[in-house]
């Protein structure tokens, strides 16, 4: 079939060419049977991005909008909140698919992926590349389970905006909460969608108090709903006094009538409607000096007078400020509401040129540019993303990664489809990117021009080069890149042969590539490879992209939990490394102190004593910090990670010719002596619990909770639900939503976060690691 699609069209006697590279195929499959018409098979689109109609829009007002006209945002939201359905249907109304796609049909262009689609969620993110009314918004859908967070921080990471979707009937949820914490991190201004409107016990008020009261944001409503549950007919506009309802007879929502509202024909909702645009303008007043001037000035008597355009300007400045949030609502599933979403994200969001970057000044226009997502394609090899800051993209251009101070080729540059792509020549700052050819680079690298280029940058931030040759002062220039969570959970895989396991290591080093929340270590002594993963769906999924993608049948071993281990008291110990090797001697004594840390840490904290002040002249005081941290990595109890410790360096001999290797490894195995004689401790991770459960079976899951060692703190009121709030260790939570199920006849649901690692008692401590050793049984 064909893989490139050209289409040439000619506008005020110019040609232009699109390259559409398609890489799956529709359902149009059937209908191209049934009418055996020759036509390229492609995914189901009304026309290539960029033509309208029989209208072709310039290729460069195509691939590059004036900055001021782009929009960086991304859809995120609580699971099965709708991030996927609305996405579609901002895609359809863009002209950008031809039928709507639905998520239980598994027909959507976001979630592309098998599993996405069998399961009817969304695993990975992903860019879709879409114009409206003038303007180019690059959008990302976002998954909503807990253990594909990651994946949402590392797209926040390079947004301008985003739409936070809700539950009408369920308002903030505990992924909302975790969402929602990641954008305040990142300092991401966002708009509201309360979505499922017409959905039974939907509640406009309770959604937006929800809002109010566990987010402590401040709601700008923006639209009223006309009706609820069943009588949800749309939406009321607040800052225009206008009624959208859509047409009962319309299928895909496209065909809405926008009346004003009048006295005659709407009274009780115009004097609502009123009321809420008076008391939306005391608040933006209250948020907006200049708006406030405005309102007092020349419209303190009547605020009905105040235009439209001077209160979306001021919504759009509070909105920049992070001060409130503007809420809208809507049905996605039932086509309503979707186009005041997208007028308003282009209206009230921000272009990346109302973004503060203070690392822009640095580069002077040269490109700067950071790699936020990697994938992998058969034929292409590594894709990555890139959020383009300054500069311009060029593909059969070299850039050099600060990170890893190397220089690589991009072959091609492309504009993100979902899983297709368009080719394109060039793409200015402000754009996201994707690029073929770059196979060093990886989530969170800077990408410049040129070295050159970086040591310039890294002179302007005053930080200068300390070694010639090398950017010793890379960090100064590197843009932020993404906190990785530690796995909670970990596993042994073992391929089907010992021949497969290049290729099992092959398939790991791509998908660890793409995910960095997945990690793969070697037991050292077993010599298996362990997967370790954010949770039970997280190493399933991995588990099911090498055997469809890679064609390797794996075994899994149990799950198992990632404890930690720490200590009790304070403890001293001495080392002393005397070896002959050829001709020379390697002679190092250490003596150290480790103790519990004073605050919580994840790393051992280092201190030196004053008098190892001259001696720590002869070794580099990264090496000794190196040789600490690499003895805590496996504890004396399990083997785990040791954490919450400090250690002190009280005196360090060294012998005149010593390598650094036999330093370090005196001072390994100095802290290990010493967290060996320490009283020892096993940390388990403890989660974050929420049950959203019917009132009749909340006395079952309130006794299997505590049968599970769980701690409730509060039962909260949902509409008719009750929602358990709690914690309790992932130990005990294995298997749960199988037993969950089983409680309520599946009308139960929960969400699960790690919240911290707390000590287990003595004698849960004392049944584990009889169950490591084996003792289980006997005992």
């Amino acid at each position: 079939m064909f893989t490139n699609w050209r289409i040439f069209a000619v506008n005020r006697q110019k040609t232009f060419s699109v390259h559409i590279h398609t890489t799956c195929y529709c359902k149009i499959k059937a209908n191209l049977k049934r009418s055996k018409t020759q036509v390229p098979l492609t995914r189901s689109y009304s026309s290539p991005p960029g033509i309208v109609g029989n209208e072709v829009k310039s290729l460069h007002s195509i691939i590059n909008p004036p900055v001021a006209k782009i929009r960086n945002i991304g859809i995120m939201a609580h699971i099965d909140a709708g991030k996927t359905t609305t996405t579609e249907r901002i895609l359809y109304y863009s002209g950008y698919t031809r039928s709507l796609g639905d998520v239980d049909d598994g027909d959507t262009v976001t979630d592309f992926m098998a599993q996405e689609r069998e399961r009817g969620i969304t695993i990975q993110s992903a860019a879709v590349t879409l114009d409206w009314k003038g303007y180019r918004v690059n959008l990302i859908d976002t998954p909503g389970h807990v253990d594909f967070t990651l994946e949402v921080e590392r797209c926040l990471r390079v947004l301008d905006g985003a739409v936070a979707v809700f539950d009408a009937s369920a308002g903030v949820e505990a992924q909302t909460l975790t969402v929602w914490r990641q954008a305040d991190k990142h300092k991401i201004p966002r708009i509201c969608f309360l979505n499922k409107m017409d959905k039974t016990g939907a509640s406009f008020n309770y959604a937006v108090e929800s809002i109010r009261e566990k987010l402590k944001a401040k709601p700008l409503i923006l639209q009223l709903p006309i009706g609820e549950a069943r009588t949800f007919q749309g939406v009321v506009d607040v800052v225009n006094r206008e009624k959208l309802i859509w047409n009962s007879d319309s299928d895909d929502g496209k065909d809405f009538e926008r009346k004003p509202l009048s006295e005659a024909s709407d009274p009780t909702l115009l004097k609502e409607t009123v009321e809420a645009r008076n008391s939306l303008i005391e608040q933006v007043a209250d948020l907006d000096d200049e708006f406030a001037d405005l309102v007092l000035g020349e419209f303190s008597e009547d605020f009905d007078l105040v235009p439209a355009e001077k209160l979306q300007a001021a919504i759009h400045r509070v909105t920049l400020a992070q001060a409130a949030v503007p809420v809208l609502c809507g049905s996605a599933l039932k086509n309503k509401g979707v186009q005041p979403l997208l007028d308003a994200v282009t209206t009230y969001l921000p272009s990346p040129e109302e973004r503060e970057h203070g690392f822009l000044q640095w580069y002077k226009g040269d490109l700067c540019a950071l790699a936020f997502k990697v994938l992998h394609d058969k034929q292409r090899g590594p894709l990555v993303f890139l959020r383009i800051y300054s500069g311009t993209l060029t593909p059969q251009s070299a850039v050099h990664n600060v990170n890893r101070n190397c220089t690589e080729r991009m072959s091609r540059l492309l504009l993100p489809f979902a899983d297709q792509h368009v080719e394109i020549p060039s793409l200015t700052a402000g754009n996201i990117a994707l690029t073929v050819g770059l196979k060093q680079t990886a989530t969170g690298d800077t990408i410049v021009s040129s070295k050159s280029s970086a040591l310039a940058a890294a002179r302007r931030a005053g930080k200068g080069e300390r070694k010639p040759g090398r950017i010793s002062e890379a960090e100064s220039v590197l843009l932020a890149g993404v906190e990785i969570p530690e796995p909670v959970f970990f596993c042994t895989i073992e391929p089907p042969s010992a021949a497969k396991q290049p290729d099992l290591d092959h398939a790991l080093e791509h998908l660890q590539r793409e995910d960095p929340s997945l990690k793969v270590k070697l037991d050292p002594d077993s010599g298996q490879t362990v997967l370790c993963g954010m949770g039970e769906l997280h190493i399933e999924i991995i588990h099911d992209r090498i055997k469809r993608e890679y064609g390797l049948e794996t075994y899994l071993g149990p799950l198992q939990v990632a404890y930690r281990e720490t200590i009790l008291n304070s403890v001293r110990a001495t080392d002393t490394l005397d070896r002959v090797l050829g001709d020379k001697r390697h002679f190092a004594r250490a003596e150290l102190e480790v103790r519990p840390a004073e605050e919580p840490c994840g790393v051992a904290t280092i201190e030196y004593a004053d008098s190892v002040g001259e001696d720590l002249l002869q070794a580099p005081r990264e090496d000794i910090e190196n040789a600490v941290h690499s003895a805590c990595l496996q504890g004396p109890l399990l083997g785990s990670p040791i954490q919450d410790v400090a250690v002190t360096l009280h005196s360090l001999m060294i012998h005149p010719g010593t390598s650094t290797t036999m330093v370090t490894a005196c001072i390994s195995r100095c802290v290990q002596k010493a967290l060996k004689k320490a009283d020892k401790q096993v940390l388990e991770p403890l989660m974050s619990l929420e049950v959203t459960v019917s009132r009749e079976y909340l006395s079952p899951v309130l006794a299997d909770l505590a049968q599970r060692r769980g701690n409730i703190q509060e039962i909260q009121t949902r509409q008719d639900n009750k929602v358990v709030l709690g914690f309790v260790p992932l130990a005990e939570i294995m298997g749960y939503s199988t037993v969950l199920r089983t409680l309520t006849s599946g009308s139960a649901t929960f969400a699960l976060e790690l919240s911290t690692y707390q000590a287990m008692s003595p004698q849960d401590q004392r049944t584990l690691l009889s169950q490591r050793s084996g003792l289980a049984r006997m005992l």
